[in-house]
């Protein structure tokens, strides 16, 4: 019986399991830019051009995917967030990492030790001291490990940040007129707290927002002009997006269901102060509030040729022991199961009517709604844009390789594949790069295959062009900022 030969660990055509799929990576999407347009990149490290000082801060700093995967193995919270040296939270870490076989992290945290440090070992406990060795002399060595370093060599044409707009954006600022790296850094507008009416603390974020601006704010015409103001700031400093975090899509007219909007500004007006002056105020006139400024923001995006991004199905921070000790993006997170595709396609035809939707990505962590989601998008495509309505890429949860496997055979099956804008970070860390990467691999992976087994032509010029476009250059064009800074 002739033996199965053994195929080296994770090599140059790992996950590319044709010949047509490994010539589409190394030939057209290994070399394609970057375009991170949704990140969680601290704006601060960027500008001040941070180096880490070992493989503890780049790795595990912030990032609860990891933290989430270290409780679920046993290991106590002071090694993931707490007071244990670097070193030894690196090692548990390393202890973690062969039992994450079958989940992405197992491949990203390979992927980072080759594509970084040149590092093909498997990490293990075993392992760890040396890779903790040849890491760390790498780290203080190497002039490509500050955050510029990294912008160059994974050739990172542009990164989109998520800020508030109670943010000053003096690093974005600070890093233009630096003019040290080739990267555009660009903030994106998150307005959550604003549409967050219902949570503890709005008033006093409101007021916090009102004293950004240099006014005080005491009704709903105050609160848009100070957020118009605050748009005007952003755009000035390249913003090209925004994103919003939701559970759901809030959908609710004025108590007449009327669409009149000075009846509804009237009474989302009356909503605003009540609530301001903590006064109780029902359900309804709550959800009526968040309809309004969601559709106030979507007209203002259109105006301002911003890309409107909707995060859909997050149940957040339901762990309350955890969320009291540690705060909220500690990984105590999970998929929400609300009902969403009558409140969407009610908002989207509303913005619409008005001739004031936006380009828009939907996103949602419940695979569930990848289909309603396809669906309905196909019912606002136009305005002579090629990918309007964007499906987005496969989201925290679902960023694995079933998962984005999945969301493009959707996207093909109800849309146009070849329109996509690809693959995000969503990340927090500078290390998260390859996860492109690691993507891009799987798209070439599923073409190829596709194209050996005769089901789409092996014409290889066209799927070049394929590869290329969903890697970069629909991004490149959909959020068009070499036409704003």
């Amino acid at each position: 019986m002739n033996a199965v030969p053994e195929r080296k660990f994770m090599n140059k055509d790992f996950l590319l399991t044709t010949k047509t799929a490994q010539r589409l990576y190394h030939e057209a999407a290994a070399e394609e830019p970057i375009w991170d347009y949704h990140c969680h990149l601290i704006p601060q490290e960027i500008a001040d051009n941070r180096r880490f000082p070992d493989l503890a801060a780049m790795w595990l700093g912030g990032d609860h995917y990891k933290w989430r995967a270290m409780r679920s193995n046993g290991i106590d919270e002071r090694f993931i967030t707490g007071d244990a040296e670097p070193y030894d939270k690196f090692l548990a870490w390393a202890e973690t990492v062969p039992y994450l076989i079958g989940n992405p992290l197992y491949h990203w945290t390979h992927l980072e030790l080759q594509r970084y440090f040149d590092i093909s070992e498997p990490l293990n406990r075993d392992s760890a001291p040396e890779i903790w060795k040849a890491a760390s002399e790498t780290l203080q060595k190497d002039p490509q490990f500050s955050v510029y370093g990294i912008f160059k060599r994974f050739k990172v044409y542009a990164v989109g940040t998520t800020d508030d707009p109670v943010d000053t954006l003096e690093w974005h600022k600070k890093v233009a007129a630096a003019q040290v790296t080739e990267t555009q850094v660009v903030p994106s507008f998150r307005p959550d707290k604003v549409i967050a009416i219902d949570k503890e603390g709005f008033a006093a974020y409101i007021a916090r927002l009102g004293t950004v601006a240099g006014k005080t704010i005491g009704s709903l015409e105050d609160l848009l002009e100070v957020l118009k103001k605050r748009m005007d700031l952003f755009d000035a400093r390249g913003c090209r997006a925004s994103d919003h975090g939701l559970e759901y899509v809030p959908f609710e007219l004025a108590k007449d269901g009327s669409k009149n909007i000075q009846t509804w500004e009237k009474e989302v007006h009356e909503t605003l102060v009540k609530v301001l002056a903590g006064a109780p105020v029902d359900a309804r006139s709550l959800e009526s509030y968040k309809t309004f400024m969601l559709c106030f923001f979507g007209s203002q995006y259109h105006d301002r040729g911003w890309v409107m991004q909707l995060h859909l199905a997050a149940i957040r921070s339901i762990n309350s022991q955890a969320f009291k000790t540690l705060g909220p993006d500690t990984g105590f997170d999970g998929i929400h199961d609300h009902r969403i595709a009558e409140n969407l396609a009610r908002f989207l035809d509303l913005l619409q009517s008005r001739q004031k939707l936006p380009q828009t990505i939907l996103y949602s962590l419940n695979p569930k709604d990848m289909y309603t989601l396809g669906s309905i998008m196909g019912s606002f495509q136009g305005d002579g844009i090629p990918g309007k309505m964007q499906l987005g890429s496969a989201w925290w949860f679902l960023d694995h390789r079933d998962g984005m496997e999945s969301q493009m055979k959707i996207l093909g099956n109800l849309g146009l594949l070849s329109r996509f804008v690809g693959m995000l970070t969503d990340s927090r860390s500078f290390l998260s790069y390859p996860r492109h990467e690691y993507f891009r691999r799987i798209l070439c992976n599923m073409l190829g295959t596709w194209a050996e087994a005769g089901e789409i032509p092996l014409d290889f010029p066209r799927l070049n062009d394929m590869v290329r476009d969903i890697s970069f250059r629909n991004a490149q064009r959909y959020f068009a900022i070499h036409d704003q800074i």
